[in-house]
Parts: C-alpha cells; structure tokens; sequence
C-alpha cells in the first residue's frame, strides 16, 4: 500500500506543522510497517514537503513520519539544530527508513532554516517483548495445540490472555478458529 503526505505553504512553520498533523492522522489506523520512503524537499516563493510511503502489512509496528525545522547562525549551525530536535524525539529503537535534511537562506533577511525529515519504524513492545500480530499470535498457539493433539483443555487461557497482551476472549476465538482450520485438513 502507498500513502502519500504532502505540503506547501509560504511558511515552514506551518508547512512542518500541517505535514506532522497528516502524517500522525494517517498513519494512525495503518497497520505493519514502513518497507521505504521516499521524501522531497523543495524551496524557494513556497515550501514543499512531501513524503511518499510505502507500507508492508507484516511485521507490525509504530510508523513515525516527523518533520522539524531550525534557524541557526548558518547553515552547519541550523543543521545542528534541527537534527538535535529530531534525536530527541526519536525512539533509540527506531529503524530509519528513510531522511532528509535540507538548508535555505533567505534572500532579504539572510535567515537560514534547515528543515528535517524521518520515516522510520519503531518496534511496538509490550512487557518488554514486541507486540505479535493476530497471524502471528494464532501461529504459535496453533503450534501449541498440535502439540497438545489440538486438546484446548491443556491450556490456560487466563496465562495466554496476559502473556499476548490481550482478552480473554480473543484466545477463546483464535482457538476457535484454528481449531476449525484443523478440521478441514
């Protein structure tokens, strides 16, 4: 799946702030990962950010798009800035995919903005161990009751429920349905 983000205004400001907005709204209610991106960068009369995604439904993770801008004395100055506010909000155990940092200096007032971009993925946890997917969570209970000749009585549901980080009810189901693959073949 692709996903595109895409900005222009007179301001980097509220070109940065309106990228960040689309980016966290869409990202919110996609599921898997960031396989790679593709980011532009463009100034002059106007900014232009766009951000351009490619998504890959499996292994699930936090998806983070996030822009940043910084003005400095120069360029190695504002650049300094603007990374220092990217490491900061970025999670030490995030996977870059992709990003982008560009300077401009403004003809009249001779400010210099630098302007950063990062598309990474950042490994969902819970208890300190990655959150599984429903394909991957109904895989490894699959294993189980195979190895328990599919007899779900074997099995503690209330210890599965907390161990996977989910209801009661969701493990009730899941070996519903594998249960119900296992009697087709």
């Amino acid at each position: 799946m692709l996903l595109a983000f895409q900005c222009e205004s007179a301001s980097i400001e509220s070109c940065v702030k309106e990228l960040n907005r689309k980016a966290e709204e869409a990202l919110v209610n996609t599921t898997g990962t960031i396989k790679s991106a593709k980011i532009s960068l463009s100034f002059g009369a106007f900014m232009n950010l766009t951000v351009t995604l490619s998504i890959s439904p499996l292994p699930p993770a936090k998806k983070l798009v996030l822009a940043e801008y910084s003005t400095g004395r120069g360029r190695d100055d504002a650049i300094s800035k603007v990374l220092s506010k990217i490491n900061s909000k970025t999670p030490p155990s995030a996977d870059v995919v992709d990003f982008e940092v560009k300077t401009y200096t403004t003809p009249v007032t001779r400010r210099t903005y630098a302007v950063g971009v990062i598309a990474c993925n950042v490994p969902i946890e819970r208890n300190g161990l990655r959150e599984l997917s429903l394909q991957e969570r109904r895989q490894i209970l699959a294993g189980v009751l195979k190895t328990f000749d599919y007899n779900p009585k074997v099995l503690n549901i209330s210890e599965l429920a907390r161990v996977f980080g989910v209801s009661r009810d969701s493990i009730y189901y899941d070996i519903k349905q594998i249960l119900k693959e296992a009697k087709k073949l």
